[in-house]
């Protein structure tokens, strides 16, 4: 089974903190860190723009990315988010087993799963 890691980056960290709790409650990702702020430069319509922001680790499985990217770029305040999807060439075993232990079983997206039940 591959992992992933999915990150984005946010204006605001308590939209930051909801998008996270989002994943975790609809089971779309195991664990999520927020890191920053950090200072962001980029360019947008015609402009160097420079803001301070958020950077968001996500965790899960790749069969969940596109799941997990899609209630992101939802639940995100920008016209066009930052969000990437990463492969994790390598993990602990246990780690890793634990990501595929609290995330939402394959074909059941959507569905309420509690992983201590199955």
């Amino acid at each position: 089974m591959s992992h992933v890691q999915i990150q984005f980056t946010i204006d605001d960290p308590v939209r930051a903190d909801g998008i996270i709790d989002q994943l975790l409650a609809a089971r779309l990702a195991a664990c999520g860190q927020r890191l920053g702020p950090v200072i962001s430069r980029y360019w947008w319509e015609g402009a160097l723009e420079r803001a301070e922001e958020w950077l968001v680790l996500v965790k899960t499985r790749g069969d969940l990315a596109a799941a997990a990217m899609d209630a992101v770029v939802a639940a995100h305040p920008y016209d066009t988010p930052e969000v990437v999807v990463l492969d994790l060439a390598a993990g602990s075993p246990g780690y890793l087993s634990w990501i595929d232990s609290v995330t939402v079983p394959a074909g059941t997206i959507g569905h309420a799963d509690d992983p201590e039940e199955r």
